[in-house]
């Protein structure tokens, strides 16, 4: 259970990483990532970041190696941003959710299509004529 306490640092938290990354870090293994959430204990010790990193196997295993090695700047970066009495140790997990989520629209988008349910042609994005609009031409 999160308190608001627990709540309001791991939002600062994510926020201070995000922009650690996206700013201040050099590592070129580090690139494509996103931070989703951060989890922090209730004593304030510990840290789970969760990140999401596009790209193949090899390439989130890269920058998930890349986190890992920056985690003590990112703790310092943290510990100069916040006052608390403990700052977390850092711990990076990937989350392949986005990438989850992604494939199963794209598996539902091809079942739609089997059964025809999405139109494939542009000629339905044109509203149809009302049967009243061909006579007005005629006369």
């Amino acid at each position: 259970m999160a308190t608001r306490r627990t709540a309001k640092a791991s939002r600062a938290i994510r926020e201070i990483i995000s922009t650690a990354i996206l700013l201040e870090l050099n590592d070129p293994r580090i690139k494509n990532v996103t931070i989703l959430d951060v989890e922090v204990a209730t004593d304030m010790r510990s840290a789970k970041v969760y990140a999401s990193v596009l790209g193949d196997e090899k390439t989130q295993e890269l920058t998930m190696h890349g986190l890992n090695s920056s985690r003590g700047f990112l703790q310092k970066l943290i510990a100069d941003r916040l006052t608390t009495r403990y700052i977390p140790i850092l711990t990076f997990v990937l989350d392949d959710s986005v990438k989850k989520s992604v494939e199963t629209a794209r598996i539902l988008k091809l079942i739609a299509e089997e059964r025809g349910e999405l139109a494939t042609d542009e000629s339905s994005d044109v509203p149809p004529e009302s049967p009243g609009a061909e006579q007005d031409d005629e006369q």
